[in-house]
């Protein structure tokens, strides 16, 4: 641990030139009092560091002096494939790993690269949590995403959709995916076909001294996008015939999936402004819910949504007369 913390203060002042023992004791999440005792010991290994007084003053190391220590640990080669994703580092438990894996990258950098990157950073922020949630906890993310890197079974139980609503399983784990906020692990149990698992959803966790063979032709990345093309395949259930006012259609992209905004898009737009369009659509009771948030549409096909449409705002109506 202090090791990594020297070479991390090294780095530091080899990028930034002058520092005060302060703003080295926030960087390094230390006391000022630690960052003293640092300093002495990297002076006592024979590192160039002096230390100026004054208001202006801090540690600076000599000038010209460059460390060749920028090797990777295993936790920060980790952390590499996460190096935009600072939210997915912290639930991996992976953040101080992230945080000298990105100095170490910096420091390798020549400085016209390094402002660049710097700036980039200042630029650009990635928040892979949708609009209108919140970041669930996920309590054993680290120990499952372990288990999957040492191809150790888990012993999970799991909250599901279908009864029974608790299940125990001992899974492989194969790999862990994050959309849209939420982390889901892929793995199989036995010899079965790969399904994915909330994270959330795990009720208890704990890794056994069983380990498995991982196949060598398994793509998770692959996989994964698959499985969202089956998903789509399967969720549409049939189509519906909707007219729909100007304001809904500019409501629509803020509502409705990618699929229904491109099928308003291709409708007709007849005399008084509204669009016709056919629209893939699941379940009535979700195609009327999704509609009903549009305010000005009318369904024309099939009878039945058209009918539950109706009853929804009849019922709306009543409660608001």
């Amino acid at each position: 641990m202090r090791a990594g913390r020297l070479v991390s203060m090294l780095l530091l002042l080899q990028q930034r030139g002058g520092m005060t023992a302060e703003r080295l004791a926030r960087e390094l999440g230390v006391s000022v009092r630690t960052v003293y005792r640092d300093a002495e010991a990297l002076a006592a290994a024979g590192i160039p560091i002096y230390g100026e007084s004054g208001h202006a003053g801090g540690y600076r190391l000599l000038d010209g002096y460059r460390t060749k220590l920028t090797g990777l640990t295993e936790g920060e080669a980790e952390a590499l494939a996460l190096t935009g994703v600072p939210e997915a580092a912290a639930d991996l438990g992976l953040q101080t790993e992230l945080a000298a894996l990105e100095l170490k990258l910096s420091a390798a950098m020549p400085k016209a690269q390094r402002e660049r990157a710097e700036t980039a950073k200042r630029l650009f922020h990635l928040d892979v949590v949708g609009w209108f949630r919140r970041a669930e906890p996920v309590p054993f993310l680290a120990l499952v995403a372990n288990a999957a890197w040492e191809r150790r079974r888990l012993r999970v139980r799991y909250r599901r959709w279908a009864e029974p609503k608790e299940v125990e399983r001992e899974l492989c784990p194969l790999g862990l995916v994050l959309k849209s906020g939420q982390w889901y692990l892929v793995a199989t149990v036995e010899s079965g076909p790969a399904r994915m698992y909330k994270v959330t959803n795990l009720l208890a966790a704990k890794k056994t001294e069983n380990t498995f063979e991982r196949p060598e032709d398994f793509d998770l990345a692959a996989w994964w996008s698959k499985q969202l093309d089956d998903f789509d395949t399967r969720r549409y259930q049939g189509k519906a015939l909707v007219r729909f006012s100007p304001e809904a259609v500019a409501k629509a992209p803020d509502n409705l999936d990618a699929d229904s905004v491109a099928a308003i898009g291709e409708g007709t737009v007849e005399h008084d402004g509204w669009t016709v369009a056919t629209v893939p659509i699941e379940t009535h009771a979700h195609a009327a819910g999704e509609l009903l948030r549009l305010g000005g549409v009318e369904v024309l096909e099939p009878a039945s949504l058209r009918h539950l449409m109706r009853q929804l705002a009849l019922e709306a109506a009543a409660l608001h007369a």
